[in-house]
């Protein structure tokens, strides 16, 4: 069936919600992101409450998914880590986005050896790893989810900066932009304009996609104790605290690898529902 109506030629929504990725992409970050607002105001127990008579517990054996080898309530601890994750995830993929988009729709107005150099620079940040800039910044200023946030913000910078400066690059070249320079506006009133807005739907995809590119970062700074310090839990830091007791309690790596393997999952397929949605050649096609 064609989504547009014969009559209006407007696309229908609901027709959306047949796209099975990102119908699937959708429930769940709508889900993770409910659990990580319900922390903020609810959990089974205090996730820093200790229980040490209650250690290493199966899961329904003492709490739904078990405790800890300090008897603390993994079920607790995996809702405030929702919410460490995806929080510190968003925060560093706001300020990337932020600085690489402006990067990137600057070089592209420019051109020449500003867009050379943008691109430069964008190599040089990416080619070092969020693990080494964390380390780097917590050798500085010390370790916490400021550091995170920072180590992953800024190797997403050239990856926004690339994409916003391909996909404006080819505004430019729409015949739309020549006229508007024709008419004498300048590069900041055809950036704001015509550029931003047409690329506006590329870009989105790219922060859902990155969003779970970060949540992966994260857990893997504070697996290496580069994250939030404790007692605030975290997916990562649960995993790495569970290497002792792979054989006893298997349970305690399952739950926050399942954790993180979920939220990426579904930001990856959100993103591809995205990009297939907001992509014009898509439109007519359901």
């Amino acid at each position: 069936m064609n989504a547009a109506t014969p009559a209006t030629g407007r696309t229908r929504p609901w027709l959306a919600f047949r796209r099975p990725n990102l119908a699937i992409g959708a429930t769940i970050i709508v889900s993770l992101v409910a659990i990580a607002l319900v922390s903020l105001v609810w959990t089974p127990l205090p996730p820093a409450k200790m229980q040490i008579v209650h250690k290493l517990k199966a899961p329904l054996v003492h709490g739904l998914l078990g405790t800890d080898q300090f008897g603390r309530d993994i079920a607790s601890m995996l809702m405030v880590g929702a919410w460490n994750s995806l929080s510190t995830s968003a925060a560093a993929v706001a300020i990337g986005a932020s600085l690489g988009t402006l990067l990137g729709v600057f070089a592209a107005a420019r051109r020449g050896l500003t867009e050379a150099f943008v691109m430069r620079v964008s190599d040089v940040i990416f080619a070092v790893p969020p693990i080494l800039s964390a380390m780097m910044l917590g050798a500085l200023i010390g370790t916490g989810r400021f550091t995170a946030i920072i180590a992953i913000a800024v190797f997403m910078v050239p990856v926004f900066a690339r994409v916003t400066a391909g996909a404006a690059l080819q505004i430019w070249s729409r015949d739309y932009v020549l006229a508007a320079r024709g008419a004498g506006k300048g590069g900041f009133l055809i950036t704001v304009e015509h550029v931003l807005p047409n690329i506006a739907n590329q870009i989105i995809v790219q922060v859902t996609i990155q969003l779970g590119l970060a949540i992966l970062t994260e857990a893997g700074l504070s697996f290496l104790g580069l994250g939030m310090p404790p007692p605030a839990p975290t997916w990562g830091r649960m995993l790495a605290d569970a290497q002792t007791y792979l054989a006893t309690a298997p349970w305690l790596a399952i739950m926050p690898g399942l954790a993180i393997a979920l939220s990426v999952f579904g930001f990856n397929m959100l993103g591809d529902g995205l990009r297939d949605l907001l992509d014009p050649r898509e439109k007519g096609r359901s």
